[in-house]
């Protein structure tokens, strides 16, 4: 069984105005060991060039890269995995091609989906998302910590070793309270990039102590 860290960090160039590789090295130096590598906007050959870069970078901090969606990149650019949603290639699928030893999570929004997940080959379950967010255009439903919490106890009926990750809206005060609804880790995107409150032409969230505020929290 995977085990993973407490905090799940996934990259965004759109909410903080660096590149892939400049986030991955701040949350390398804030202690963070698994980072999602996530653009929806990125051609495929600029998306597959960043995933080289930024995987030089984590297996030196002995770290691990998943690729959001695109298992084409993953499998080329020889990540440790990737992140699945519901309109991407399955569990199974995604299996085939990045073989036994790629680490591989799907996002369910939903109790049947998350039943529906639990008979894959996944290595991690994904719910949420837990509070309201603004990183999707078309966001799924808001599931609570309700859906954590009943997530938790089919699993540990299932496979108890496998973790589970909720997502969406989970800011550092929220991280607590959603470990102890059963989630093993926290998915964060938007809260890691928060911006100053007066901003300058040289103007940036700082990534790395923003990082390290969930690290202590969690």
């Amino acid at each position: 069984m995977v085990q993973l860290p407490k905090l799940y960090a996934i990259t965004d160039p759109q909410l903080s105005n660096y590149t892939h590789v400049e986030i991955v090295e701040r949350l390398l130096a804030a202690g963070v060991r698994l980072i999602q590598l996530r653009d929806k906007e990125a051609s495929s050959k600029e998306l597959l060039d960043q995933a080289r870069a930024c995987l030089e970078l984590t297996r030196a901090a002995d770290a691990k890269l998943i690729i959001n969606d695109r298992v084409d990149v993953a499998l080329t650019a020889n990540a440790d995995g990737v992140h699945l949603g519901q309109d991407d290639l399955n569990v199974e699928e995604a299996r085939e091609i990045l073989g036994d030893d790629a680490i591989i999570g799907v996002s369910t929004h939903s109790l049947e989906q998350f039943k529906a997940a639990l008979k894959t080959s996944a290595n991690y379950l994904a719910v949420g998302p837990v509070y309201a967010t603004t990183t999707k255009e078309n966001p799924d439903p808001v599931v609570g910590l309700e859906l954590v919490k009943a997530a938790k106890v089919l699993a540990a009926k299932d496979q108890p070793g496998r973790p589970l990750v909720a997502i969406g809206g989970i800011t550092v005060e929220r991280a607590k309270e959603v470990i102890a609804a059963g989630a093993d880790s926290v998915a964060v995107i938007s809260a890691l990039y928060p911006w100053p409150k007066k901003l300058t032409l040289d103007s940036h969230p700082d990534v790395t102590a923003q990082a390290k505020k969930f690290l202590k929290a969690l």
